[in-house]
């Protein structure tokens, strides 16, 4: 085990996206994360195993599966595989014209697993469609956006993660996410602060679109960040907690305790 997560940085500085065909050298990898950005694999063809986090799913394709940037995952696959990898870095959503798609993929975010049915050509046509574009480098980014926003929208179709009833596109609440994959903190003043709202207001527009407070969302990443951190690096108790700025080791251990039924050593051990 290693003492800290390996994190992948697959496209360059200058680069806000990257689609093409699914890399065949990569069957088998080590647990890993990414930085700063999402990754949606998309399988026509493929056996084997795809590990996110504590869970694992097989792969039957159509499936499409989607990596946040602060999830652990590697792949077992068994045989040789076929499809599509899109990678979006930070700054594609931050330019993006259409600011729907941020929404979208908050929506994808939901899921770590989406199934498609066989018979369904168009996501397939879409993702070979857009894969040619981005590699022409002239297309207009409109044409990628709306391309991009069609694909998701089909992808949709099929997640079985709960469903707004009304459709919210307030971006403080698509900014906290994304701040919570880059500085993971048990402060909802701290969030509250960077996006210049009361904490009372973070709560309120965190309600309206995830049905969550903005503490519960927190101690969602949180609790995910800390069982990473006890499976995949040696670091200790202490170490994790001064990581994730608690004040103290007892502290952090009744915050895990709390969400979870056992303390973090109790956790480790029954995960090992």
């Amino acid at each position: 085990m290693n003492p800290s997560i390996t994190t992948y940085n697959k496209i360059a500085a200058l680069e806000d996206i990257k689609i093409e065909p699914f890399d065949v050298n990569k069957r088998y990898t080590k647990p890993h994360r990414h930085n700063k950005y999402l990754e949606l694999v998309y399988f026509t063809k493929g056996t084997g195993y795809h590990h996110m986090d504590l869970n694992s799913y097989e792969i039957k394709p159509p499936v499409v599966f989607l990596v946040r940037k602060e999830e652990v995952h590697h792949w077992e696959i068994t045989t040789e595989p076929k499809g599509y990898v899109i990678i979006i870095k930070e700054g594609f959503l931050q330019k993006t014209l259409d600011k729907h798609i941020n929404t979208q993929l908050l929506k994808l975010g939901e899921n770590q697993k989406i199934d498609l049915l066989k018979k369904d050509k168009t996501i397939a046509a879409l993702f070979k469609l857009l894969t040619k574009e981005v590699k022409e480098n002239t297309t207009p980014i409109e044409v990628i956006e709306g391309m991009l926003k069609s694909l998701f929208a089909k992808i949709l179709t099929y997640s079985q993660a709960p469903k707004n009833k009304e459709l919210i596109t307030e971006d403080k609440v698509t900014l906290f996410v994304s701040m919570l994959g880059e500085t993971l903190m048990n402060n909802v003043s701290y969030y509250a602060d960077q996006l210049n709202v009361s904490s009372q207001n973070l709560n309120q527009l965190c309600k309206k679109k995830q049905g969550k407070t903005a503490s519960q969302i927190i101690a969602f990443y949180m609790v995910q960040e800390i069982k990473r951190l006890l499976i995949y690096t040696d670091k200790s108790v202490g170490e994790i907690a001064y990581d994730l700025h608690f004040k103290d080791v007892s502290h952090f251990v009744k915050y895990f305790k709390r969400h979870t039924g056992m303390t973090p050593l109790q956790f480790k051990n029954t995960s090992i």
